[in-house]
């Protein structure tokens, strides 16, 4: 069972969704960067449940750092996060050991691990198991702001109403404009670049939870200050390392960079991407290739969007088969779910973002590079 991530900085997650407790161990963050509690909070609160449009289901996250830290301060050794379980109804999965959810992981996981697999909310398989990596991603996301690099996360569409998008506007081709708006996005508990299409959003998922259905929508990332240089031309690249990062977020099921598809239908001198000197530095005029060329950053703004899917729980009489008799069978889920996890999903492609990014930059710089 792979679940590590990174060469330079290494990511490892654990646990189970209904378990004493979930977590996560860093190692290989440089010493000596800060530690900030209060925004370890914040970012947690962003991805916890909230109203009709997220699961009952709410977990204060009090986590607790056992190691790696000493006076609010990292010490170069691995940091173990753990955050324990405390509302959890495991009688609501009983029956999911043997009746798999459809688009759930139920089946693939009895398939991979003959059944030994913990069934309770998704077991392993969670998206509760995403909290770790958010908190991880905190102390990410502040050192990466401290050297200028900024990162953020907007609900572009969702259930068939669309924000405003960064990329085809001036934000894609301007860092400094760009991490503003990302401030903003930031300080949101519903990420919105166009606020007026909040209500309209909200409604449509409000809609679907009393349906007893779900919903999904595209996640666009925005990567403001990143220099020039990062990445490998061929099997490293920031895309290739990037995606298989963001695919190993639950409900990920597609991610395209820059315009992405839309090239498809360009000419290639629409497509490319004019570069111009502005006093010292080299730019572009446009950014249709998400601030990448041969998979390596050209120091323009890194665009790109997530593909969200609907949540697949769902209480919806849906087929089935009960794997124990060898049968077909309906299957109507109890328990407690999400009929969008959009809202909550943006902070967690946040975070594996700016994971992604101390390993990649400390290959590139070295692992004191976020502490200089």
């Amino acid at each position: 069972m792979k679940n590590s991530f990174g060469t330079n900085v290494i990511v490892t997650l654990f646990g189970e969704s209904h378990g004493q407790q979930i977590g996560v161990v860093i190692d290989g963050l440089a010493p000596g960067l800060e530690v900030n509690d209060d925004f370890i909070n914040s970012q947690l609160a962003k991805r916890r449940p909230s109203g009709k449009i997220s699961t009952s289901r709410v977990e204060m996250d009090e986590y607790q750092i056992v190691s790696g830290v000493v006076n609010g301060l990292t010490t170069g050794t691995p940091i173990c996060i753990l955050i324990p379980n405390t509302n959890t109804k495991s009688s609501d999965y009983e029956k999911l050991k043997t009746v798999p959810r459809p688009g759930h992981a139920d089946y693939t996981a009895c398939c991979k691990y003959h059944g030994f697999q913990d069934p309770r909310g998704g077991g392993h398989f969670s998206g509760r198991i995403t909290a770790p990596l958010v908190a991880a991603g905190a102390i990410a996301i502040d050192a990466l702001a401290k050297k200028g690099i900024v990162i953020g996360s907007h609900i572009a569409r969702c259930a068939g109403v669309d924000d405003k998008k960064i990329m085809g506007s001036n934000l894609a081709v301007d860092n400094d404009e760009l991490k503003k708006t990302l401030a903003k996005l930031n300080e949101a508990d519903f990420a919105l670049i166009d606020d007026s299409v909040k209500s309209a959003m909200i409604e449509k998922m409000e809609a679907a939870a009393a349906e007893g259905d779900s919903v999904g929508g595209v996640l666009e990332t925005a990567i403001a200050g990143l220099p020039a240089g990062i990445g490998e031309p061929w099997f490293d690249t920031f895309e290739s390392v990037m995606s298989h990062m963001l695919f190993s977020v639950p409900a990920i099921k597609g991610v395209e960079f820059g315009d992405g598809f839309a090239m498809t239908d360009m000419m290639g001198s629409q497509s490319n991407d004019s570069f111009y000197m502005d006093g010292d530095k080299v730019k572009t005029k446009t950014n249709h290739n998400g601030g990448i060329n041969g998979g390596i950053t050209n120091g323009m703004p890194v665009v790109f969007s997530c593909a969200v899917k609907p949540t697949p729980s769902i209480y919806k009489k849906q087929d089935s088969v009960n794997l124990k008799e060898g049968k077909n069978e309906e299957l109507v889920i109890e328990g407690r779910h999400d009929p969008a996890i959009i809202h909550r999903a943006r902070v967690v492609v946040d975070s594996v973002v700016a994971l992604v990014l101390v390993d990649m930059l400390s290959g590139r710089y070295g692992t004191d590079y976020l502490a200089d």
